[in-house]
């Protein structure tokens, strides 16, 4: 995996980030690599997914928190670190739906 420059985290308040935790992996892992506990979880992007041509494989890093779930994304290019930050908040809010949309404050 190539070293990966551009990194945002955020912390997405919930009562529920341990399920969406979960719900995001078993979501992911049926075609990327995954690996996840209750608590913390992370999936793989491959550099080439979905016809992308980034420098290298991008993560996705997922903590169960005492006011939500820390999200973490080590990316390759600016234009992958963009495109998995609207992922991952497109498949929570889908997946927290009884909540509205949650906050994503990413630094």
């Amino acid at each position: 995996m190539t070293i990966a420059p551009f990194t945002a985290h955020a912390l997405v308040p919930t009562e529920h980030a341990s399920r969406y935790l979960q719900q995001l992996c078993k979501h992911w892992e049926h075609n990327l690599q995954v690996t996840f506990t209750p608590e913390n979880g992370t999936v793989i992007f491959p550099k080439d997914a979905r016809g992308a041509n980034h420098p290298g494989d991008a993560a996705v890093t997922f903590d169960v928190a005492e006011t939500g779930l820390e999200v973490r994304i080590d990316a390759t290019s600016t234009e992958q670190l963009e495109g998995l930050k609207d992922a991952v908040a497109r498949h929570l809010d889908r997946f927290a739906f009884r909540e509205g949309a949650l906050t994503f404050d990413w630094h």
